[in-house]
């Protein structure tokens, strides 16, 4: 695991941290665990899905989030032991034009009544690109929140954590408001895509990928900052999720991918263990150890490359047991003493 780094974090200036990954990669894990991180010292920090899936209930389990900013956990706490809070929201397209609807053209009864006739369904499936302004819309608006907000009820965040599509759409989909922007020349619509990629491009928000040490998802995050940069969206930082401890050193670890393991003494540490030993067994333990050596070796080519790509890494050790409650507090506690939060 990296050495821990400055408790100030990487990214005070951040507002909005938008998580991406591969699938597989934990992602969502991260995103939560993040939010998590930020909820210190008093802080409001408000997590976003927008996939459908509700991931977020799950991980903390709670109910299935509705179209509703609700509390679902404490932050990490900080040294003085001052924790802040995370609210989450299930954002769905359906509600978010309504909502969108209704605050800027007045629709409030008309807008419920369009939805009944299938109206809204059609324009969040049909129509190119909508669904993802109208998600992006929803979190632009959290994110830019005055202290004063337009409800009571209104909670001010000081930070905004996206579980974001996965890598491969991440550019497309952070970007459907720059070719909105485009087709709509004047009004409101071309007002807020502007203000939305505004944000987007500004130094107020950080897209941070999740990889594991594998080829694929090592590759697909390299072309993910590639993307990023020539779409002009702010690269954050990479997270490497699911990291096996690391039990033997550089030194042992060539002994055994390079055969020179000397099988009679593996026999006799058995034997004084109180283990039956044969051959079998012997060469078994060995050729697994090899495999395990040789895997060792191409996580560290996959570290290196990531490496390359010039920017903060985190490092997160695969959990035993899976993700709960507890698994994500040890998580974000993780993230805290390495910087990203």
């Amino acid at each position: 695991m990296p050495p821990p780094r400055d408790r100030s974090g990487d990214w005070g200036q951040v507002r909005l941290h938008v998580v991406t990954g591969k699938g597989g990669t934990g992602k969502s894990t991260v995103a939560a665990a993040l939010a998590l991180a930020l909820a210190s010292s008093g802080r409001n920090v408000l997590l976003c899905e927008v996939e459908g899936r509700q991931g977020i209930a799950r991980m903390f389990d709670v109910d299935p989030l509705p179209y509703e900013e609700r509390r679902i956990a404490k932050g990490a706490p900080d040294a003085g032991g001052r924790a802040g809070q995370v609210h989450a929201l299930h954002i769905d397209p359906e509600s978010a034009l309504l909502e969108y609807l209704a605050m800027y053209y007045k629709l409030g009864r008309a807008g419920k009544a369009l939805d009944r006739f299938g109206v809204i369904d059609f324009a969040t499936t049909i129509a190119p690109g909508v669904r993802d302004v109208l998600l992006t819309g929803k979190v632009y608006e959290a994110v830019q929140r005055p202290r004063a907000g337009r409800r009571k009820e209104q909670i001010t965040y000081d930070a905004v954590v996206l579980d974001a599509p996965p890598t491969g759409r991440i550019s497309q989909f952070l970007g459907v408001n720059s070719e909105l922007a485009g087709l709509a020349r004047v009004g409101p619509i071309k007002n807020q895509a502007d203000n939305i990629m505004e944000l987007l491009r500004s130094p107020r928000t950080a897209v941070h990928l999740v990889t594991i040490l594998e080829e694929m998802p090592v590759q697909e995050t390299s072309d993910g900052i590639a993307e990023l940069r020539s779409a002009g969206l702010p690269v954050g930082g990479v997270v490497v999720n699911l990291v096996r401890p690391r039990d033997l050193g550089d030194a042992a670890l060539a002994q055994v991918r390079d055969e020179q393991v000397d099988q009679a003494a593996v026999a006799s540490d058995l034997t004084r263990a109180k283990v039956d030993v044969d051959a079998g067994l012997v060469e078994s333990l060995l050729q697994e150890g090899r495999d395990h050596a040789v895997r060792r070796l191409l996580e560290d080519q996959q570290r290196a490359l990531v490496a390359e790509e010039g920017v903060p890494t985190y490092e997160l050790p695969r959990i035993a047991g899976g993700i709960d409650r507890g698994a994500l507090v040890e998580l974000a506690q993780l993230l805290r003493k390495q910087g990203l939060a």
